[in-house]
């Protein structure tokens, strides 16, 4: 399938969903899902690079998320900071630039430095910009925000949506054209809540895992496919 660059977004946002469902259909602990959904998310990120998609945003970890069990929890951090030391070296040769959203000041200590690394790593990259949300809320980020501004500027009594917007996560990403979320799940789960106001929406029943290359070209079909018109 050939898309004129124009009719591309430029800012695909994921949610990966539907690695535990992967490994319960298989008669599999949750973590043999989560290895699998990383393997997946890898392919996703050259696929991306393939189609010069300059953004890819991809919720690996939400605030929610902690309520689930410790094992796997710990497990999932394992896994990121494996994949973070493991993958970096690949993105910086690619151009890439890693950067994070969230709460990463309450993530593991070990995981905070692999953060720090790959971020300070790849700052000068232009050629893509990869983002990962872990410990991320939608809710949070804009609370985080408000209370940044306020401590910044105490007296002020008037706040626009432009200032409020300087003091999200990753101010200079542009906001996500296209969210896909997978595992037929049809709601963005806290998702970029600010960013996505006008973000075009695409649900696959497809679990995370099982996710294809011809899966992420459907997704930018439909979106070729779009006319957006943010509200006019």
């Amino acid at each position: 399938m050939v898309i004129e660059n124009k009719q591309l977004p430029k800012h695909v946002a994921i949610i990966m969903d539907g690695n535990r469902r992967w490994a319960k259909k298989r008669h599999l602990p949750s973590v043999f899902g989560h290895k699998k959904g990383y393997e997946v998310f890898k392919k996703v990120g050259d696929w991306c690079l393939d189609r010069s998609i300059k953004y890819l945003t991809v919720y690996a970890f939400s605030t929610e998320n902690w309520q689930r069990s410790k094992k796997e929890v710990s497990y999932l951090f394992q896994l990121l900071q494996f994949a973070l030391e493991k993958e970096i070296d690949d993105l910086n040769k690619k151009g890439v630039r890693f950067q994070v959203a969230g709460r990463i000041n309450e993530l593991p200590a070990k995981l905070q430095t692999a953060i720090k690394k790959a971020i300070d790593l790849t700052k000068h990259n232009a050629k893509a910009v990869f983002t990962l949300a872990v410990n991320y809320g939608g809710r949070a980020e804009i609370t985080d925000a408000v209370s940044s501004l306020l401590e910044k500027y105490p007296r002020m009594k008037k706040i626009t949506e432009k200032i409020l917007g300087e003091f999200l996560y990753n101010p200079a990403n542009p906001d996500p054209d296209l969210i896909i979320r997978t595992s037929g799940e049809q709601r963005l789960s806290g998702f970029l809540l600010w960013q996505s106001a006008y973000s075009e929406l695409y649900f696959t029943p497809k679990l995370w895992p099982d996710f294809l290359e011809k899966d992420l070209d459907a997704a930018l079909e439909e979106y070729a496919n779009r006319k957006r018109r943010y509200g006019k």
